[in-house]
């Protein structure tokens, strides 16, 4: 199977258009190797890839004959990513949460929402 096809019937990209980008731009490897996106990939082929600032490596364990439901992805992957590799990322989501404090600059969208409700909240209870 091909590597852009095997990415995605184990669900880590929603379309193949994703990881053939990804092959141009020299971001998928094969057992170390660079891989273009008709790379075959066999049972016990090692790829890593870079996505949400994490790289990720997967151990190969079957091939399946289309895109896999979420509980069944296990059975075609080993994923050996690294714990800390992940940590990193709940960290990167944590910072990204923090960056902009409360009341500084201008309002985002979501607090303009915010604001809209809170005054025909207040209209409402006026007219009451």
């Amino acid at each position: 199977m091909r590597v852009d096809k095997y990415l995605w019937c184990v669900r880590y990209f929603k379309t193949r258009n994703m990881v053939t980008e990804l092959c141009k731009k020299n971001n998928i490897k094969v057992n170390g190797h660079l891989a273009k996106a008709s790379k075959e990939v066999f049972p016990m082929d090692e790829i890593m890839f870079r996505k949400d600032q994490i790289t990720y490596t997967i151990k190969v364990l079957a091939i399946p004959e289309n895109r896999v439901g979420a509980k069944l992805v296990d059975i075609y992957r080993q994923d050996t990513t690294s714990p800390e590799a992940y940590a990193h990322l709940e960290l990167l989501k944590l910072s990204k949460e923090h960056y902009r404090k409360t009341g500084e600059g201008r309002p985002t969208k979501k607090d303009r929402r915010d604001l809209e409700n809170y005054t025909t909240e207040l209209d409402v209870e006026t007219d009451e």
